[in-house]
């Protein structure tokens, strides 16, 4: 199972460090709206979906009530494509080691008592990690265009990408 979950996630990091090239630190401020988050916090929210692979292979739960990994400053793109980078390389070693024994295993995610989901490891990663880093990838393609960046193509070229 896993071999199917390597090729998907090497095939969305490679979209999804495409978009995050395209950042311009310049407006890492900017936001749509007052309830969105900005363009640095999407997009550092992007590059960090990928620990969550790494997060669903080697643990039983992720509790946001406990501790969890700090971020390092970032203050410029690179920054978060460097993030990005060690992120995917740690859940890529995860996927290549992992069995489908362990992808079979239940996997929770919480705050504190309240439970939000328990689903096997492989649903795990394809629904809450590989779906949900997609979901967000989409809108920072929306704030890409609002700020006149050229969005890359992803499944073919893009508008900007003939």
């Amino acid at each position: 199972m896993n071999s199917a979950l390597i090729a998907e996630f090497k095939q969305e990091s490679a979209n999804t460090r495409k978009m995050l090239e395209r950042v311009p630190q310049e407006h890492f401020d900017w936001k749509p709206h007052e309830k969105s988050m900005t363009l640095k916090r999407l997009a550092l929210h992007v590059a960090e979906m990928t620990r969550w692979a790494t997060i669903t292979i080697k643990q039983d739960e992720l509790d946001f009530s406990a501790d969890y990994p700090k971020t390092p400053p970032i203050n410029h793109t690179e920054d978060i494509l460097s993030l990005f980078d060690q992120l995917k390389a740690e859940a890529l070693e995860a996927l290549e080691n992992v069995t489908d024994e362990e992808l079979g295993r239940n996997w929770t995610l919480k705050n504190g008592s309240h439970v939000f989901f328990t689903l096997p490891k492989g649903a795990v990663l394809r629904s809450m990690v590989f779906n949900h880093i997609i979901h967000h990838r989409g809108q920072l393609s929306v704030y890409l265009r609002m700020n006149n960046v050229a969005v890359p193509g992803l499944y073919g070229p893009s508008a900007d990408e003939k």
